[in-house]
């Protein structure tokens, strides 16, 4: 096959896959690399240009090439050495994952001294970015991310995706598009941490005011709450309407009581990253902080301290729980 493509892929899950998908509906053509074969050959009968290695991705790029990089954060730093092999000065790798923002410095100082290009970008859209578009945090030199400006065009949701903002006029600024140049290297992770330390306070929000709804039937007075209606009504004209409330409101459909989803909610990096951020710039950050600490106590990696209060109690007052947690008042 021709080398008729200056853009790879390597990472060919739901978010990479889809992304190459969205650049081919804008004419850009794609090489693309996965350690799972069948990925890639399903990306080849799309119009993909398939490739056996890192070698290959880059064999069957054209010069300056770009390469994103869309793999888990654990392989993510190993995956940039690799591929870093095989490139040349002005070539550009793009780190699109969800990496902490100070290891972007570290990379983009390696890859400096092979002349290669390094930019970081924050995607935001999930397995709908393919219709929707991708939000898209960008980090790197400003002429570097000014090359990249058709494949940005591409994957963003555009001006349309939402009304212009009150006291916006003329032409629509870059953010107006769905993407942003946020500063140098890391600046564009750096945001896309923090926008997701805030999804995890909304997400909470919801999480207990739905809560105490699936609760008031045993409240003085009691309310049999027909919560997927709330959510319903929440979502025409509400303050709190967003896409996570649409979300919601849609598994809420689906399954009215969600037992087939699991009580323990995992964390990845980026509450943490925005918690430890804020102890760094000595901002209180109470949400956020206890958004993260209830994903902790929803593993149950509470229990210990659990058994210690229980203990206290009743060392100082004689109060002994009961099996089934019910304890008596103090």
């Amino acid at each position: 096959m021709s080398q008729n493509a200056n853009f790879g892929m390597i990472g060919l899950g739901k978010m990479g896959a889809n992304i190459v998908r969205r650049l081919s509906r804008h004419s850009i053509t794609s090489a693309v690399y996965d350690v799972n074969a069948e990925a890639v050959a399903t990306l080849a009968a799309e119009g993909a240009i398939g490739a056996i290695d890192m070698a290959d991705l880059a064999a069957k790029l054209t010069a300056p090439r770009t390469v994103w990089i869309m793999v888990p954060a654990s392989v993510t730093d190993s995956t940039i050495a690799a591929m870093a092999e095989h490139l040349e000065k002005g070539d550009t790798i793009i780190d699109g994952g969800n990496s902490y923002y100070k290891n972007d410095l570290k990379n983009a100082a390696l890859l400096a001294e092979k002349g290669i290009n390094f930019v970081d970008i924050g995607t935001s859209g999930g397995v709908y970015g393919l219709e929707r578009g991708y939000s898209l945090m960008i980090g790197g030199d400003a002429k570097v991310v000014a090359s990249l400006d058709p494949i940005f065009k591409a994957l963003c949701p555009g001006v349309e995706s939402a009304e212009r903002t009150p006291g916006r006029t003329g032409q629509p600024s870059q953010s107006e598009y769905g993407y942003l140049h946020c500063g140098p290297v890391g600046a564009g992770h750096f945001v896309k941490m923090i926008h997701n330390g805030i999804e995890y306070g909304m997400m909470a929000a919801f999480a207990e005011g739905l809560a105490i709804f699936d609760a008031a039937d045993e409240m003085t007075p009691a309310y049999d709450l027909d919560i997927p209606a709330i959510t319903e009504v929440w979502r025409r004209g509400s303050v709190v309407a967003s896409w996570l409330l649409d979300l919601t409101a849609q598994a809420l459909v689906e399954s009215e009581e969600l037992t087939e989803y699991s009580t323990q909610v995992s964390d990845s990096g980026e509450g943490r990253w925005t918690v430890q951020a804020a102890i760094e710039a000595g901002i209180p950050a109470h949400v956020l902080s206890a958004s993260l600490y209830s994903r902790f106590a929803s593993r149950n990696n509470d229990e210990f301290a659990n058994r210690v209060l229980s203990a206290m109690r009743y060392k100082f007052g004689g109060h002994n729980e009961k099996p089934n947690n019910e304890s008596t008042k103090a």
